[in-house]
């Protein structure tokens, strides 16, 4: 587990951000026209033999694959949307997502009646394609490498209009936030969050709500291990690329690096990242299925696997949520992972 580095009052970029309790609440006023306020329910983990049940900390996942969309991304994706000015939304709005933020930037658009395009990375699952075409928005196909490059560089030649990133974006980051505040209101005695590490900025949202309202409450990322940068960022102390990055049924969590723009928010808010084995995330998949009959995408399950792995079990931390991302998995694929773990 990589312990950050550096306080949590940044000279740079990190100080020009417009992300507060205040705006996560202002979220909070608008979400909700098509935000579903999620429940937290208890998973029980596995336990080895023998090991007494009074040792065992209490586990609960913030259950956002009831979303609409299936996804969180609809909370930061409409609060970005709705808060554009008339003028931008005119021109219609367009986003670069592996799947689940081109889903709400579709939702929101469809809602707002304007025009919605999506650069879709390829390695998206046809259930997050349908979804993204029943909502209403075009479909532009492109590699994994192109469409990083325009999370980073936040322009493409081929889509037209305004563009709404998919994470490093204040509006959506403050949208993000209110799972936080949820969580804080259904189990104020929490300790620990712990959520999946994409682009980061469903954790950015937690934690400028937790450092607000409590924060003693320690929030970890979870990261595949064949995608794993901000536990290679933390461990250097300054954003790093993972050059090792491999494809895997984990879509919807760990990217080609941590954006320099993110990296400040990232390093003060985030306790550490916990790096996941592929197995392991499929085996805390099945388990949410069997104990909870929910699906779970990778990136949920990656989050799972953190909370009842080795590598946590010695935190000392009492009560953790771990938040279930989305659900938004093709079923034959699930099936295969779920089946294998059987």
């Amino acid at each position: 587990m990589s312990l950050p580095t550096g306080s949590l009052t940044s000279p740079d970029r990190s100080a020009e951000r417009r992300i507060s309790i205040d705006t996560i609440r202002s979220a909070a006023s608008v979400v909700y026209d098509v935000v579903v306020r999620t429940p937290l329910v208890r998973l029980e983990p596995p336990r080895s033999p023998g090991s007494p049940q009074a040792d065992t900390p209490e586990i609960f996942l913030k259950l956002e694959t009831l979303q609409p969309i299936g996804s969180f991304k609809i909370r930061g994706a409409y609060n970005a949307v709705r808060r554009l000015p008339a003028d931008r939304l005119a021109q219609g709005i367009w986003t670069v997502s592996a799947g689940n933020a081109a889903q709400g930037v579709a939702l929101a658009a469809r809602h707002l009646g304007v025009p919605a395009s999506v650069l879709v990375m390829d390695t998206a699952p046809e259930t997050k394609l349908r979804a993204i075409e029943r909502f209403g928005a075009a479909i532009v196909r492109a590699a994994y490498d192109e469409c990083w490059r325009t999370v980073e560089t936040r322009r493409s030649d081929r889509m037209s209009g305004h563009f709404v990133h998919p994470f490093d974006d204040d509006d959506f980051i403050s949208g993000n936030g209110t799972i936080a505040l949820e969580i804080l209101e259904d189990l104020p005695d929490v300790d620990a969050v712990i959520a999946p590490a994409g682009g980061g900025g469903l954790l950015a949202g937690i934690a400028c709500a937790l450092k607000a309202l409590n924060p003693s409450v320690r929030l970890y990322s979870a990261e595949p291990a064949t995608a794993a940068p901000l536990a290679r960022s933390l461990a250097a102390g300054r954003p790093c690329r993972f050059d090792a990055w491999e494809r895997s049924f984990v879509d919807g969590a760990g990217g080609r690096s941590v954006l320099e723009t993110m990296w400040p928010v990232l390093r003060d808010g985030v306790t550490g990242s916990i790096v996941v084995p592929l197995d392991e995330i499929a085996r805390a998949m099945a388990l949410v299925v069997e104990r909870v009959h929910v699906v779970a995408e990778g990136a949920a399950g990656c989050a799972v696997a953190a909370a009842i792995g080795r590598e946590f079990a010695g935190s000392g931390h009492r009560k953790i949520v771990a938040v279930l991302s989305g659900g938004n998995i093709d079923l034959p694929l699930f099936a295969r992972l779920a089946g294998a773990c059987a």
